[in-house]
Formats: structure tokens, sequence, C-alpha cells
């Protein structure tokens, strides 16, 4: 699960709340056997947890 570029440029939340988000949210994954599921897809944690913040398919509150 790729993200383009211009999703990335094209964000105007805070960058730094979302950065921190997918950290925490990728320690989480990474801790559990979706980790393996993510990479046996060709995928990596990160860019998997970034996509999903970006589609809005991760809640948070500003804060968390």
């Amino acid at each position: 699960m790729s993200i383009p570029l211009d999703t990335l440029i094209d964000h105007e939340e805070n960058v730094y709340e979302l950065t921190c988000v997918a950290i925490k949210e990728a320690n989480i994954i990474s801790s559990t056997d979706l980790k393996d599921e993510i990479e046996q897809s060709g995928d990596k944690v990160v860019s998997y947890v970034l996509s999903k913040a970006l589609n809005k398919e991760i809640n948070y509150t500003e804060g968390e």
C-alpha cells in the first residue's frame, strides 16, 4: 500500500500530529500478527499505518 507523494504534499492537517499517530500505531501493530500479514503482502508497517491515517481510517484526537 504505497502512498502517492501528492497525498502527503496536499495534506492540510498537522503533519507532526499525523507522524506521532503513525509511529504509535506502527509500534502497536509491530507487536501483533498483523505485522506479518502486512510484510507478507510486500508492504511496510509504517507505510501501511500512514496510508490508513491519511485516508482517515485511524481515528485520533488532538493531543493523543
